[in-house]
């Protein structure tokens, strides 16, 4: 079973302060808030990010786990390049009944369930309506799931070294809600993986113990997209298509 052990504060902003130093904009970028040049799309920065895990290729047990759908194409580039198998991890919210734009929480592969008990609190969430919302939710997520794997199983977590990857993170909430996840399904090892992220969101991050890599941090973030040339919506069907590929190339994922 998988034991998280809490760094000492030294540790944490010894490990943050190379972080830092590796990765942080140059002045210039911080004025503008902008580093340059952009991705120019999610296949060259998935290409950029797997050189940053190269370490993890010597690894027999690593699983790439992509979210969907923008996840996926960085995701496929980093599994190329690790010679491992890629598979999605879908994370599915759980609207605050009548206030369904507000998470009080969310549901994701595995049939595993994160709440915000301090939401759920504040607005006098019964368990029935919990039950109600992560019912539908579930539904919705095994939808995506079958047709995300045209009958493949779903990978084994358990004892693994996961990279979970996206296009880029904004408030963390949903990488969050995975990470806690595939704690509860014992993954050996996690190590999150993006393109780009708010500097106040990897040092969150980074302050709460996790692992990440990351090739852009700025201090001004407004929008993921602004970071790519090309931030086209990743359509089902490409989803599918790049899954299938990584399933024919990369190394078997051990199943449930």
């Amino acid at each position: 079973m998988n034991k998280r052990v809490r760094e000492s504060r030294p540790s944490i902003e010894k490990r943050w302060e190379r972080f830092r130093c590796e990765t942080s904009p140059s002045p210039a970028a911080r004025e503008t808030g902008m580093t340059t040049p952009r991705f120019r799309d999610r296949k060259e920065a998935g290409r950029l990010l797997a050189k940053k895990l190269r370490a993890y290729a010597a690894l027999s047990d690593v699983l790439v786990l992509a979210l969907p759908r923008g996840g996926v194409p960085v995701g496929f580039e980093v599994a190329k390049a690790l010679h491992a198998p890629l598979d999605v991890f879908v994370v599915r919210k759980l609207g605050v009944p009548g206030e369904e734009e507000l998470a009080m929480g969310a549901i994701t592969t595995g049939g595993v369930r994160v709440l915000n008990r301090l939401v759920v609190e504040a607005f006098g969430i019964t368990e029935d309506q919990i039950e109600l919302v992560a019912a539908a939710e579930q539904r919705v997520l095994q939808k995506h799931e079958l047709r995300y794997r045209s009958g493949r199983a779903a990978p084994l977590i358990r004892e693994r070294t996961v990279v979970l990857v996206d296009d880029g993170i904004a408030t963390g909430a949903t990488v969050r809600a995975a990470l806690t996840a595939l704690r509860k399904q014992q993954a050996a090892r996690l190590i999150v993986a993006v393109p780009v992220s708010p500097l106040s969101t990897v040092q969150e991050l980074a302050a709460e113990g996790e692992e990440v890599v990351c090739l852009r941090v700025t201090e001004s973030f407004s929008a993921i997209s602004d970071w790519y040339q090309d931030f086209a919506q990743i359509p089902e069907e490409e989803v599918c298509v790049l899954l299938e590929e990584a399933a024919r190339e990369c190394s078997p994922a051990g199943t449930r």
